[in-house]
């Protein structure tokens, strides 16, 4: 402390530099005791303040202007009180709770203003006012003087008392006790109903007669209007009384219609309720509870607005299927016919449902199936979801999950909130009036979390078999059996979903689709349905098979066929179009590679996606994403500088630990591959990855990155032939990595002749088609030296390992030339 601040030790003594708060539509009186909730961050360092180092005193003043968050001194008054801290506490929100006792008046100068706070005192991130103020005297009396206005104001003290519960006998004792006028005003005031205005002008009077009789004045106010409230209760007690016995005479009333069987019986509704409430099969726990609120309903008149809520209640009961399952075909035949109909390709979907229907028909019921198919977009999740439900002979109902955040959207609200429902769950098994239906719930893998709940715990026993019999909605507080529903979820990736929901589901992934199953599925669905739908014929437009391939290669990219439906859409627009204008409804058109363009315009992408040259420094990538498997360049640039080691192209955290150890592994090995052991002190390197727009992650691009540094390095051009895919290690391993027939699938759109794979990713070759593996060169790898030899361009694997001479430059160029001209004769 500075020192020329003064501690208030003697109540007599001159002007004192004390923190000040501001007190919101409050009066801080002498002489009292009041807790008050400080939450203002200027306000909680004063009283931090005058704890630490003005032995607990601050002076309290109240503010002109109540909605001012940092009051300047012209918005405060003058007159204030200075006031002890007797008790702090500290409250969860952030608040704290204080007790103050009022000490004595004190005036500050508004003129002056606030003090400047002294070094030791200052915080660089809150501020608080700082006053010099001054003790306000009272007048001294003599010992008879307002002796009768005392005693006037015990006696209405003691009235008030009486008419007022809240004021404790211990407090009237207290302030009775007081024959001082001003001390017993003082006292007073803070009991008293009174805005904060007049509060602060009995504060500022200083002659204690004067504010004796205000103070009087507004306690025998307080009297007067206990008095009337004490009245008008009595009036309501009366009314309510008056109401009850109208309610029983209306009862009686209802009795008396129903006796006559009266069409305008009120209580006609409810037995109807009862009625259908016999009539429902459900069960019987849950009956007792239909029961008691119905019961309810006999008791609450019609217009109250209590009725309509237990009304909406009963109805939700009565109109859930409780017991009432759909009669299902298990025809496996028939099954197996629908399948094959609708969806091209997917067998092992197909297969686990043709084994569901198969098991369900030797034992009579089971559980139905959590499936979760997962696949990039357009593959056909939801659709065959619907061909599942006409294959079971099933009710399909569909719930998008995508951008939900309310964890209510699945359980349902309580009832005491205003207007609340049921969950979608329960709402769509209404809607559909059955409890065995195919319940699709798409985009599982969308959904998202905010301070209303998380929807995918909420998920969690729905979709758990040996929960879902007694899932439990908020809306309807019973248990209701979802263990006859057929569950499918739909996502286009796993890594979105929480792992304790992937672990209630069976997993079934929907690769994408090779060219030939596209050929097929656009020749057999795609072209007679939007034929169908833009009013042609078979004869009016015609594909030829080189068409809808150059189709699939040049106006699409993607692994499933939405795209591609799109764009067959669009031919068939435009020939309609120019049938009619030609007014020639009969007129056939053929669609062939050489009039693609005059309908669809420039082909947008190049069928073969590899590089058309190799080149050094330039490796060729499998990557995949939501969208299914994609070819992933990696460039490498080698320039003068100091070390310094640059990753670009929007990589995500695992590429760019991925490309550190990469840079690390060439480093351990710089003397098998001929460097000098310091050689990147001279040089910077510079890796990037092209489209960075477009975010990426992963592990597998790993040796992709590692042999891309090493051809910049070492001068030696990467095979635009070589495609690879991988995790490395700081020692070199190869390590195994996931989506490899997507990657392969990609590869092979790209025209790539040879893919690097880890080994023991071996065993997933299983899943890859035929007539991919036919046309690719699968190359096993364990180590980076083995990747290396395959993908360099170089006479002989020793060269890469060993020192390298002047003429490396002139080998690797003479090959690359080589290289060039045999790819360009291919």
């Amino acid at each position: 402390m500075s020192d020329f601040l003064m501690v208030d030790n003697d109540p007599h003594s001159a002007d004192i530099l004390l923190p000040l708060m501001s007190l919101r539509e409050v009066v801080m009186f002498p002489r009292s005791i009041v807790p008050l909730f400080v939450g203002r961050e200027a306000s909680v360092k004063a009283i931090e303040t005058a704890l630490s180092d003005f032995n607990k005193k601050i002076f309290l003043v109240a503010q002109r202007s109540p909605e001012k968050e940092k009051p300047e001194p012209q918005d405060l008054f003058e007159v204030g009180t200075v006031s002890k801290i007797l008790q702090l506490l500290r409250l969860p929100d952030g608040t704290i709770k204080v007790l103050f006792e009022g000490l004595y008046r004190a005036r500050w100068s508004q003129e002056k203003g606030f003090e400047p706070i002294p070094e030791d005192l200052v915080d660089e991130n809150v501020e608080f006012p700082l006053v010099t103020v001054a003790r306000v005297d009272e007048r001294t009396l003599e010992s008879s003087d307002g002796e009768a206005l005392v005693r006037a104001t015990h006696e209405s003290l003691e009235e008030y008392g009486k008419v007022n519960k809240k004021l404790a006998s211990e407090t009237i004792m207290a302030i009775s006790s007081l024959t001082d006028p001003g001390r017993l005003a003082d006292a007073l005031m803070p009991h008293l109903k009174a805005d904060y205005v007049r509060k602060q002008a009995l504060l500022e009077e200083e002659d204690p007669i004067k504010r004796l009789e205000d103070a009087y004045t507004l306690l025998q106010g307080e009297i007067e209007i206990a008095f009337l409230e004490k009245k008008i209760k009595s009036r309501v007690k009366s009314q309510m009384e008056g109401n009850q016995r109208e309610y029983y005479l209306n009862e009686q009333l209802k009795a008396i219609n129903k006796e006559m069987g009266r069409e305008e019986d009120p209580m006609a509704e409810v037995a109807d309720i009862e009625k259908r409430l016999a009539e429902k099969v459900m069960p019987d726990e849950n009956r007792e509870k239909a029961l008691r609120e119905i019961k309810k309903l006999r008791q609450i008149p019609p217009s109250s607005a209590e009725y309509t809520v237990v009304r909406n209640y009963v109805d939700w009961i009565l109109d859930l299927p409780w017991n009432v399952c759909k009669e299902t075909d298990l025809d496996i035949e028939k099954a197996r016919d629908i399948l094959e109909a609708d969806h091209y390709g997917l067998k092992k979907p197909k297969e686990r449902i043709l084994e569901y229907l198969a098991v369900q028909k030797l034992v009579g019921t089971m559980k139905g199936p959590i499936l979760c198919l997962v696949g990039p977009p357009g593959v056909g999740k939801t659709s065959l979801s619907k061909s599942i439900a006409r294959a079971t002979g099933r009710e399909f109902v569909r719930l998008s999950l995508g951008g939900v955040r309310d964890e209510a959207e699945i359980r349902g609200h309580r009832r005491t909130y205003v207007g609340a429902l049921p969950g979608k769950i329960i709402q769509a098994l209404k809607r559909v009036k059955f409890n065995n239906p195919v319940f699709c719930l798409d985009e599982v893998d969308k959904m998202s979390t905010d301070f209303r709940g998380d929807p995918s715990a909420a998920l969690l026993e729905v979709l758990d078999p040996e929960q879902n019999y007694t899932f439990n909605d908020h809306y309807l507080d019973m248990d209701y059996d979802l263990s006859k529903v057929f569950f499918i979820t739909t996502a286009n990736s796993l890594h979105s979903i929480p792992l304790p929901l992937q672990d209630r589901m069976e997993i079934i992934r929907l690769p994408g689709y090779l060219e030939t199953e596209k050929t097929k599925i656009a020749k057999q669905f795609l072209v007679p349905k939007q034929i169908k739908e833009h009013g042609l014929n078979e004869e009016n437009v015609v594909f030829s098979d080189n068409a809808v391939l150059e189709i699939i290669r040049r106006y699409t990219r993607e692994a499933g066929v939405r795209n591609l439906e799109r764009e067959i859409a669009t031919v068939c627009r435009k020939t309609a179009m120019k049938l009619v204008e030609e007014n020639d409804l009969d007129k056939a058109v053929r669609i062939t590679v050489q009039n693609l363009p005059n309908t669809l315009g420039v082909a947008q992408f190049r069928y073969g996606e590899k590089e058309e040259l190799s080149q050094v420094g330039v490796s060729t990538g499998l990557a995949y994403t939501e969208l299914g498997g994609e070819l992933l360049v990696v460039e490498t640039a080698l320039m003068a500088g100091t070390g310094q080691v640059s990753i670009t192209g929007k990589l995500g955290d695992v590429m760019q630990e991925s490309a550190k150890a990469a840079v690390s592994y060439i480093r351990s090995r710089s003397e098998l591959f001929g460097l000098k052991p310091d050689f990147y002190k001279s040089i910077d390197i510079h890796v990037h990855v092209p489209e960075g727009a477009i975010p990426k992650d992963g592990p597998s691009a790993g040796i992709t990155l590692a042999t891309s540094l090493v051809s910049a390095l070492l001068n030696l051009p990467v095979s635009n032939e070589v495609a690879m895919t991988g995790e490395i290690t700081l020692r070199g391993r190869v390590l195994p990595i996931g989506g490899l027939r997507e990657k392969l699938l990609a590869a092979h759109r790209g025209l790539i002749k040879t893919v690097l794979i880890p080994k023991e990713n071996a065993k997933d070759l299983k899943e890859v088609p035929g007539s991919i593996l036919r046309d690719l060169k699968i190359i096993e790898v364990e180590n980076m030296d083995e990747v290396l030899e395959h993908a360099l361009i170089c006479p002989s694997p020793d060269q890469i390992f060993s020192g390298r001479g002047d003429n490396v430059v002139h080998i690797s160029q003479t090959l690359l030339k080589e290289h060039c001209q045999n790819s360009r004769t291919h």
